[in-house]
């Protein structure tokens, strides 16, 4: 393994090492508190994207800046989510997350919506913040859909692109079609079922809207592959001639060699949303790209215990690296956040 290839100090507690109990038992705790301000972000295509904005925010304009991007079908809701923002909230920084086209609180005006790799919404989003916030650091987190997508815009972008110090991709599916064939086998098609049913559901919305006008009920009902799915609507949506011309250009992975910010990957081994040897496929990493890797996981999973309590330690992961870039002390014990079920 290249050198900046490592394993993550993760350690699963006895009874929480299968890859689905990690993946499944964050969606079943409660909530992390937070309070949202939400903004509309007009695009320049005439469509937009809704950003929430943690709760109290800092009075100082130079106050770190930290801006999360969701996974697929993700939002300010995901228990990732409310954990991630809570976390750089609770260090000092100004937290954010960009919802992905039609994810926030209202459908997005236009026939398309996003995709694994549209970096323009995020560039878009990071340059209004920039003029905003001249004065701070900022940092990117990508999980899952939206890690493939911040590997892909800092590679595009080069060092001196984005108004970035730092960038973090979490459980992100950097070979899309080894993802899509890897959700079509045994139980993972639990979870290709799932995001599925939800995309097809705002697929409808638009048919009923007029946005659609080629697609029908039964053809859409026909799609219960991703392979299917993306290369009927994703693919036509978003200007790609197939769902294999889409896999090829939207993953990320192959551009880990390009990338020039640093960049922070975590990931599990036993993610069953990707093959196991995810990391064997791909490039060697450029000097600016840390790779950890744990032995379980899951999928944005990464559940440990502390004092008989399941805690994140995403949470934790990220804390010290928000901190460590901001250039704070390092935070000490496990993710304290405060708890709510609704």
């Amino acid at each position: 393994m290249p050198r900046n290839i490592v394993p993550a100090d993760f350690v699963a507690a006895p009874g929480l090492r299968n890859r689905h109990v990690q993946t499944l038992l964050p969606r079943l705790r409660s909530l992390t508190r937070v309070e949202r301000e939400t903004e509309i972000v007009d695009l320049p295509d005439g469509d937009f994207v809704e950003l929430a904005w943690v709760q109290p925010a800092p009075a100082r304009p130079d106050a770190p800046l930290f801006l999360l991007f969701h996974g697929l079908e993700g939002s300010f809701d995901s228990p990732y989510a409310r954990d991630l923002l809570a976390t750089a909230s609770r260090l000092g920084y100004r937290a954010v997350l960009m919802h992905f086209r039609g994810c926030g609180q209202a459908p997005n005006r236009l026939a398309r919506a996003y995709h694994s790799g549209d970096t323009a919404d995020a560039y878009w989003v990071l340059g209004q913040l920039a003029r905003r916030y001249p004065q701070a650091i900022k940092i990117a987190a990508g999980v899952s859909l939206g890690g493939n997508m911040l590997v892909k815009l800092v590679a595009e972008q080069g060092g001196d692109g984005l108004d970035l110090s730092g960038a973090i991709a979490i459980s992100a599916p950097l070979d899309l079609a080894a993802s899509a064939d890897a959700l079509n086998r045994g139980f993972s098609r639990v979870y290709q079922r799932h995001l599925l049913s939800a995309l097809k559901r705002k697929v409808m919305l638009k048919m009923a809207a007029g946005l659609l006008p080629d697609m029908t009920a039964g053809r859409l009902r026909q799609l219960t592959t991703f392979w299917a799915y993306d290369n009927e609507v994703t693919a036509p949506l978003h200007g790609f001639g197939s769902a294999s011309d889409y896999y090829r250009r939207a993953s990320a992975g192959k551009l880990l060699g390009d990338v020039e910010l640093p960049l922070l990957v975590l990931h599990a081994a036993d993610d069953p949303f990707m093959p196991p040897d995810l990391f064997e496929r791909l490039p060697v990493p450029s000097d600016a790209v840390r790779v950890e890797i744990a032995r379980h996981g899951g999928h944005v999973g990464f559940l440990e215990t502390h004092q008989r309590r399941l805690v994140s330690w995403l949470s934790r992961r990220v804390a010290h690296q928000l901190a460590a870039w901001a250039g704070m002390p390092r935070p000490a014990g496990e993710s304290c956040v405060s708890r709510s079920d609704s």
